[in-house]
């Protein structure tokens, strides 16, 4: 299918918890800025939708299909870019394999459905790991600033396939401590090897820890803060 030729972006309306809608046709996206981290998927996938470098109403979602929306969408790693079908179409679903992806020298990326202190977050995010945010647990790109070093490529862990690979994942930040994982769950480096299966771990979110990406204790001695 031809794409639809270009057309001036809508204005942007107010949604739940800051996010923002923007009205299309035949599907509207839903922006969250704050949990943007620019990995720029959006913008280099699909340029007539995702205008880099304007001023004003950026975001055009009548200038590509509905299916290739939905495509950009679930590429962001940080759910900052969702959507609302108007064409009873499927809305986006649970993955069935729950995957921790590692960036490396960047944030901690979950896919799964998500409970972040008990409140579902959708299915996609990505959590700092680096210390330094400024809006905790999230990523909010500090790790660049700070020029945080941390292995996308761990060494692969003697683990056994899981019973169950999807379900319901559970991440509860501790107060000043690590992120507590428990669900079912894959841990993959960033190049997709799976380096390691648990259903319960913590998480290194100090970026102390000298066995990254798992928590070693170095939040109590380096007095890290969480808020």
């Amino acid at each position: 299918m031809a794409t639809p030729p270009a057309s001036t972006p809508p204005t942007p309306q107010p949604g739940e918890d800051g996010k923002e809608i923007i009205p299309g046709v035949a599907i509207d996206l839903v922006f969250d800025g704050e949990r943007c981290i620019h990995a720029r998927h959006c913008v280099l996938s699909q340029p007539a939708v995702f205008k880099a470098n304007v001023e004003g109403p950026w975001i055009d979602p009548n200038a590509a299909t509905t299916e290739e929306l939905v495509t950009v969408a679930h590429m962001c790693p940080s759910g900052a870019i969702g959507y609302r079908r108007h064409d009873g179409g499927r809305e986006e679903a649970a993955p069935p394999i729950n995957l921790v992806q590692l960036r490396e020298n960047g944030p901690i990326g979950f896919r799964a459905e998500l409970l972040l202190d008990g409140q579902p977050i959708g299915y996609r995010a990505t959590l700092c790991r680096c210390g330094a945010s400024k809006n905790k647990p999230f990523c909010d790109g500090s790790h660049n600033a700070i020029h945080f070093q941390a292995t996308g490529e761990p060494a692969t862990k003697d683990s056994q396939p899981l019973a169950e690979r999807g379900g319901v994942l559970h991440v509860d930040p501790q107060t000043d401590g690590p992120l507590e994982v428990t669900g079912n769950l894959e841990l993959c480096a960033g190049t997709g090897r799976t380096f390691d299966r648990v259903t319960k771990t913590w998480l290194c979110r100090c970026g102390g820890s000298a066995n990254k990406p798992y928590c070693d204790g170095t939040h109590r001695r380096i007095g890290f803060k969480s808020s």
